[in-house]
């Protein structure tokens, strides 16, 4: 048997969202400010002093992709906004929710607009050419499948489980870690030279899946098994399992469409935002090892 187990993580309110005026520093709005990138982006930058607003349903000032009258106020007295759309950029309609996002957000004086994309995606493409039209100052971070998937999200399940399945063969995949884009992000939103880049970020070496988790295997110490499925059964089983019709067919469409090599290849956008490597599957592999968040 086979599954994908989202795990949502939560998070009280940063200082900063408690207090999200300052004499000396303009706030941020993060959406998905209690996902993957966007809770690392909101510590980070609290770290470094800048007013953060949390956008998501939970927050102080609730935002809701679904529920355009959350947008406003989200955006009132915010002079700039990391965009990382949900379900994922590349679902139908994506694009034009984010662009319509977008020149709210000008409309109610927002400067600079970073968006987390991804590669090798239409939808995804589509929504940064509307962010790009909005006549915000803009960057791009597009990135490759996150390692974090392993151990804080879909693919946690099936690893504790001792076995992967997935509708993916011999293809490479640049994995990145999250930490790396939080870092291209909280740069490209504090930093000057970053407006109007393209920062499209990998690791350093290409992984199929099964070479992932075999690396897990490894810095776990467990076996871990495994499987290459079809995509059909494998639909099949999320939906016997009672996974969303639209999550299916977005799982179907990345795996169906964006897995079939055209990104495998790496790529220098951490490297040119932040002038060094990105971390490598290993080394995320041994960490969260460490943690022991694959123990059973």
């Amino acid at each position: 048997m086979f599954s994908l187990i989202a795990r949502p993580l939560n998070r009280a309110m940063t200082t900063s969202e408690q207090h999200p005026t300052s004499t000396t520093n303009t706030t941020t709005l993060v959406l998905g400010g209690t996902g993957k990138t966007g809770r690392r982006i909101a510590e980070k930058l609290t770290a470094l002093g800048r007013p953060v607003r949390l956008g998501s349903r939970s927050a102080p000032i609730p935002f809701d992709w679904a529920d355009r009258t959350t947008w406003g106020p989200a955006l009132r007295g915010i002079d700039r906004v990391y965009i990382s759309f949900q379900p994922d950029i590349a679902a139908p309609g994506g694009a034009d929710t984010v662009g319509a996002f977008a020149d709210l957000a000008v409309e109610s004086g927002v400067r600079h607009l970073v968006l987390l994309s991804g590669r090798g995606e239409p939808e995804a493409q589509d929504a940064e050419a509307r962010v790009r039209a909005s006549g915000a100052e803009w960057t791009i971070v597009r990135a490759s499948f996150f390692a974090q998937n392993f151990d804080e999200g879909e693919f946690l399940g099936p690893i504790l489980g001792g076995e992967v399945a997935l509708p993916v063969g011999e293809v490479g995949e640049p994995f990145i870690d999250v930490d790396d884009i939080a870092d291209v992000a909280v740069a490209a939103l504090t930093e000057d030279g970053h407006t109007g880049q393209v920062y499209e970020v990998t690791g350093p070496r290409l992984l199929t899946f099964a070479d992932a988790v075999a690396e897990i295997a490894r810095a776990a110490d467990r076996e871990i098994a495994f499987v290459q499925v079809p995509l059909e059964a494998y639909s099949a089983v999320l939906a016997e399992h009672g996974v969303p019709a639209e999550v299916i067919d977005l799982l179907s469409f990345l795996f169906g469409e964006v897995l079939d090599g055209r990104n495998a290849h790496v790529c220098d956008g951490v490297q040119r935002a932040l002038g060094r490597a990105p971390r490598d599957f290993s080394d995320y592999a041994r960490d969260a090892a460490a943690r022991g968040v694959w123990k059973v």
